[in-house]
């Protein structure tokens, strides 16, 4: 199958000493291209520097809502800087995260505003990351999407290098209302390992009602392994196993899915 990773933490030190066995099981596995993520300056450097050496390498470079505090005068032009180079293929992994308390809200937001604005001078689209403090209390995915409707709105119309691809709410564990907005904003749908576990029926409805035109599958390793790996470290190889889920839950064949989602990434990177 032709597959994507369009999100994984390659340069966390769980695959520190295993990394080029992590990637020959990917290409094995029919994985043309992942996606690595940074979450501050230091990792944006280490994501680049991967991205250099392995040729089905790309990165994002960004400040992690949880990662806030580390923001200073000299954050923003270090990261236009970094986002200059040309396995750069967006401005990420940034958002909103209620769940940890690591920075205030008006930090989180204030730092937010800032890389949505570095994506727009670059002409790159974004990765959110989104989590709320509660399944019950769903305040950050909302804050989340009305930032994210005044940006589109102030672009309008958007430049053409973003049009049809603002970015993509990755590990999507909204609700299918929130997935529908975030739709008609332009954005992806990032699927993780979570659609195989048990009790992921609200992302199984999202997944199975979004058009697969706008899916990204992604596992987020080291994080969210899906069954039956479980417990295990998450690593670009168990993409198939979304893949199979989606085809479960759609009714779709698994090569259509992988096709689909790889030139879903395609479309929203811009990599060959």
């Amino acid at each position: 199958m032709n597959l994507t990773d369009t999100h994984c933490h390659l340069n966390f030190k769980t695959y520190r000493d295993d990394l080029q066995d992590v990637l020959s099981r990917a290409k094995a596995n029919g994985i043309k291209r992942i996606l690595v993520p940074a979450i501050d300056l230091k990792s944006s450097r280490e994501v680049l520097n991967l991205a250099d050496n392995h040729e089905m390498l790309y990165a994002a470079v960004g400040v992690h809502p949880n990662s806030s505090q580390t923001w200073n005068s000299n954050t923003a032009g270090e990261l236009v800087s970094l986002a200059s180079h040309p396995k750069v293929v967006a401005i990420g992994e940034i958002g909103l995260d209620y769940y940890r308390d690591t920075a205030p809200k008006n930090i989180q937001i204030n730092i937010l505003k800032k890389q949505l604005q570095i994506a727009l001078n670059r002409k790159l689209p974004v990765i959110l990351h989104v989590r709320n403090k509660t399944e019950e209390d769903r305040t950050c995915i909302r804050d989340l999407l009305v930032i994210l409707e005044d940006w589109i709105t102030e672009m309008d119309p958007l430049p053409q290098e973003l049009k049809n691809r603002p970015g993509v709410i990755h590990s999507f564990s909204g609700n299918l209302e929130e997935s529908k907005q975030a739709l008609l904003l332009g954005f992806f749908i990032g699927i993780t390992g979570s659609i195989t576990f048990k009790k992921a029926d609200t992302i199984r409805e999202v997944a199975q009602k979004t058009p697969l035109s706008k899916l990204l599958i992604e596992t987020d390793g080291p994080f969210i392994t899906p069954q039956p790996f479980r417990g295990k470290r998450n690593e670009p190889a168990h993409v198939r196993y979304i893949v199979d889920k989606i085809s479960e839950i759609t009714g779709n064949k698994q090569e259509l899915i992988a096709d689909q989602t790889s030139a879903n990434a395609v479309c929203l990177f811009q990599w060959e």
